[in-house]
């Protein structure tokens, strides 16, 4: 061979060597936005979200192991690779749409068969057929997880024999380059998640990376075509699978929003993915002249529906303004939607800071107009009554474990605290109800402030909510609790304490009316909500408190939420 050919095959293998790492790098940034996708919207769908987020990715991990000893089984390495990168982008981009087409039929199938065979409303249709198909949809995710993790698992060793075909001998260091660039663009991946993924719908960023494992495995056959069988046949594969990526893309969206009707038994009248959380609107018609009722849920779970919240916040302001000796100076921690704020302005407090970590839920609240349709956003300025846009309010957009350290060194002070955050569902929110955070609060609160903490069921998380107040009492504070029937949520409780001096019931018991105009709440109703059923408490001692780092009230809570999603199904 002359010494032209010789540097023209040696530029060949370089280039083809290349071509090679960068399509691993994109195979590995590729698999792992099919991690968190996956995980991501699996815990969206069914609630648990840090159970669920766990759950998936370590099950992709062990598949993903299971697939590299598979892959030796494949006898031709080319052939299989682009078959494989055909199966990735398929299953890669319908697994989601697939999922919620399953749960949401399954959620539905009880109606229609109570519908067909003029069931009444009030009997549930629950057999075991429809048990079963309700456990099987809800399985779906990991079912998804591992069979994607199987496949990604196969790409790592058949690049490498690959790359031994192309050079014609065995590379002493082919492991090693490999595993670099499946590192690297594992890197990218979770970059472009971060920045990128989390901002757009669910199904656009599945085909996405759909798309991104189409091209490298086209890629693929184009370069090595020589090594390949069946090319034509693989070529209109890949132009039929890059038109149902180009469909998924344009309507998943409109797909996946007619699926998430059926999952929230409502129309989804808007709903948008920001940084933090999935936000949803339904509506629900009633006809007969009676104004629509709208739900507002966050990663699945419900928020406040407009039927009824202002049950719920007025038990949880109010009680603690009252109590409170004075007015003027107040922080709620949580409260993104404004409700909590419109209850705390009727007091005419000269300043409000509300800490929430999500901006763009703020805005949503803050300026529906920019955000929703006309008539969704009309509904929420009658319910927030504009809140955000009131004097004196002030807004921080931080995790509040951390703005509470910056309030404390600019040695603020508040007269009331009033907590609306969500139920302790993941770690990063139990922080926010241990003793270390009550603590450091206590700081904050006026001598004779009162402070008050949404506190979850005290019927479906007994232990949770039992644990709340004995957190809140180990962190100084002279603690009770109370409790009332919201419809939307079932019975729920709060967890109410002062500084020092009286208690807040022994401070609302000198009050004879509440001193706000309310829609629902009054002084009797209110003073019967801190009394409890017989032998409510009687396994209190058993209760643990709340430290930080130990998640005691997370399983408190996960545990509650287990049972009741049994006893449902």
């Amino acid at each position: 061979m002359s010494s032209n050919a010789l540097h023209s095959k040696k530029i060949t293998l370089v280039i083809d060597d290349v071509l090679l790492i960068l399509i691993m790098a994109t195979l590995a940034c590729c698999g792992l936005i099919y991690e968190y996708l996956l995980s991501h919207y699996s815990a969206r769908i069914l609630g648990s979200v840090e159970t669920v987020i766990y759950a998936i990715i370590g099950i992709m991990i062990v598949s993903m192991g299971l697939g590299a000893f598979a892959a030796k089984k494949v006898k031709d390495a080319f052939q299989g690779f682009v078959v494989l990168e055909l199966l990735v982008a398929f299953i890669g981009c319908s697994a989601t749409l697939f999922i919620a087409s399953v749960i949401g039929f399954s959620q539905t199938l009880p109606q229609i068969i109570a519908d067909t065979y003029q069931i009444p409303n009030d009997v549930l249709v629950n057999g075991d057929f429809l048990s079963t198909l309700n456990w099987v949809s809800t399985q779906l995710p990991y079912l998804f997880a591992f069979i994607l993790g199987f496949f990604i698992g196969m790409e790592i060793p058949l690049i490498a024999r690959i790359r031994e075909t192309v050079y014609g001998h065995h590379l002493a260091h082919n492991a090693g380059t490999i595993y670099g660039a499946d590192y690297i663009g594992a890197g990218i991946g979770a970059a472009i998640w971060v920045l990128f993924m989390l901002k757009i719908e669910i199904s656009q960023a599945a085909a996405l990376t759909a798309s991104l494992n189409l091209i490298a495995g086209f890629i693929f056959l184009i370069r090595f075509k020589k090594y390949l069988r069946y090319k034509v046949k693989l070529i209109i594969a890949h132009l039929i699978l890059a038109a149902l990526i180009a469909l998924i893309f344009a309507f998943g969206g409109h797909w996946q929003k007619q699926m998430q009707n059926m999952l929230y038994l409502d129309k989804v009248v808007y709903q948008t993915q920001t940084p933090y959380q999935n936000l949803v609107f339904t509506e629900r018609l009633l006809g007969g002249g009676y104004q629509p009722i709208y739900n507002f849920y966050i990663n699945g779970r419900l928020q406040f529906s407009s039927l009824d919240e202002h049950i719920y916040h007025e038990f949880l302001v109010h009680p603690a303004m009252q109590a409170s000796a004075r007015h003027d100076k107040v922080l709620i921690i949580g409260g993104g939607d404004g409700l909590a704020l419109r209850e705390v302005q009727k007091w005419q407090p000269s300043t409000i800071t509300l800490i929430d970590l999500d901006p763009d839920l703020i805005g949503l609240f803050k300026n529906p107009d920019k955000h929703l349709p006309a008539y969704l956003s009309a509904k929420i300025k009658l319910l927030t009554q504009d809140s955000f846009n009131q004097p004196g309010v002030k807004v921080i957009n931080d995790d509040a474990f951390i703005a509470i350290d910056r309030l404390l060194a600019a040695k603020q002070s508040y007269d009331t605290i009033i907590i609306d955050l969500p139920d302790p569902s993941h770690p990063d929110l139990n922080k926010l109800y241990s003793v270390n955070f009550y603590y450091r609060l206590q700081h904050l609160l006026s001598g004779d402030g009162v402070i008050v903490v949404q506190s979850t069921s005290p019927f479906h998380a007994k232990s949770a909510f039992i644990s709340i107040g004995k957190t809140l009492q180990k962190a100084g504070y002279k603690t009770e609790q109370y409790h009332q029937n919201v419809p939307s949520f079932g019975e729920w409780g709060w967890t109410i304490a002062s500084k020092s001096g009286q208690t807040p019931s022994q401070r609302l018991s000198a009050y004879k009316t509440v001193a706000v105009p309310t829609k629902w709440l009054t002084l009797p109703l209110l003073k019967g909500a801190f009394v409890f059923n017989k032998d409510f408490y009687i396994d209190k001692g058993n209760i643990k408190i709340n430290y930080l780092g130990s998640n005691v009230l997370y399983q408190y809570h996960q545990q509650a939420w287990e049972v009741e999603t049994e006893f449902s199904n």
